[in-house]
């Protein structure tokens, strides 16, 4: 009984995927992401989503309203900005939000995670963000012009 449970699991992560519109990184540029090495003239926000996959609970990430693309569980983005005061805030069932002073050269975690519904951003330490993206998330690409977003 467990093993048909996990493959009908299997298939609805891969049909959720699938219909992202947000693409996957390739794992060359994930492993350079995962160097986590600075920009001298900007700031470089990691964005990440380490919850337990849940087909449902997609959140489209925005910065000073500027779409980034569709987060899904265990997936992040890496964010390049000019240093200064930026607000990131989500759609999923609300419209979480949190605001983070940036300087150059600096990098910063914030973990986005949806919760029955709602998009919880909380701004973490380095070496807290470090271990839980390397051990949990894959890269994703930024929302280009001319992609269809993933919005409900």
């Amino acid at each position: 009984m467990q093993r048909p449970l996990r493959l009908i699991y299997a298939g609805l992560l891969l049909l959720v995927a699938a219909c992202a519109s947000t693409p996957q990184a390739t794992r060359e540029r994930d492993r350079e992401a995962k160097n986590f090495e600075p920009q001298p003239a900007t700031s470089t926000i990691y964005v990440f989503r380490p919850d337990f996959p849940d087909p449902e609970e997609d959140t489209v990430l925005w910065v000073d309203g500027r779409l980034i693309g569709s987060t899904l569980p265990q997936t992040y983005f890496r964010i390049h900005l000019n240093p200064g005061l930026h607000f990131f805030n989500g759609v999923a069932g609300d419209d979480g939000a949190i605001r983070l002073e940036t300087r150059p050269g600096e990098i910063y975690f914030i973990r986005l995670q949806a919760v029955a519904g709602r998009s919880v951003f909380e701004h973490v330490d380095a070496a807290t963000g470090r271990r839980e993206l390397t051990n949990c998330c894959y890269l994703l690409e930024n929302w280009r012009p001319g992609q269809r977003p993933l919005l409900r």
